[in-house]
């Protein structure tokens, strides 16, 4: 097992990985493709202080709000342009990065069950770490002491523009919606803090689980 997060979005990747094993699983961790645009962005400015402002580097042109998608950080959350790529979706489980911090135990159940492993890994691994706002290892595997995330990770975002999120926002929307009803997943991110989850009923041809329809409406249960 390992891990690199440029696989999905790298247009060579599935024909080499098909090339090496044709039975690999593969696991997707994907958040709010705005949310990502701007952690992209803050983990650059940590060490390049100097690049331009959010709001220079995503737009081609301000004033008409065109988004530049040759950036790549906006690229990366073009989810649907990338599962174009990949055949046998069958073999690759799409994780949500919020539910990695809502409901880790749970979303980690959804991982054993791809992998055909026995559900060991429960709510009792974990503590949430309030500082962090991750939840961590109660203990690490050979060591006594909890273990999490590094100091990297959870970094404070600077402020951007509300304007700015919202044309983001309104830019991904439909490629959002081709990924929620390709990959049966339908975590809609929006602006609040937890996605909204939807339940849907589709035939187990990709074709007509394209015609989804909302059956119900269900918010995770607060930690």
């Amino acid at each position: 097992m390992e891990k690199t997060p440029s696989y999905f979005v790298t247009r060579e990747a599935p024909a080499r990985i098909s090339a090496m094993s044709r039975d690999i699983k593969l696991i997707v961790v994907v958040r709010d493709p705005v949310t990502w645009a701007i952690s992209d962005y803050t983990q650059t400015l940590s060490k390049k202080p100097d690049i331009p402002s959010f709001e220079s580097v995503t737009f081609k042109n301000r004033t008409t709000g065109l988004i530049d998608t040759s950036w790549s950080a906006v690229q990366i959350g073009i989810y649907a342009k990338h599962l174009d790529n990949w055949l046998q979706l069958g073999q690759i489980l799409f994780v949500s990065g919020e539910r990695l911090i809502a409901d880790l135990a749970g979303e980690l159940g959804r991982v054993q069950d791809f992998l055909g492993l026995k559900r060991i890994i429960t709510d009792k691994h974990f503590y949430f770490n309030q500082t962090k706002g991750f939840p961590c290892l109660k203990k690490a595997e050979g060591s006594s002491k909890p273990h999490c995330l590094g100091k990297t990770k959870g970094r404070t975002h600077p402020n951007i523009n509300p304007q700015v999120v919202q044309r983001l926002r309104d830019f991904y929307r439909p490629f959002n919606m081709k990924f929620y009803q390709v990959t049966r997943r339908m975590i809609v991110w929006d602006d609040r803090k937890v996605p909204i989850f939807y339940v849907h009923v589709c035939s187990e041809t990709l074709q007509d689980c394209r015609r989804w329809k909302l059956v119900a409406l269900v918010r995770p249960k607060p930690q």
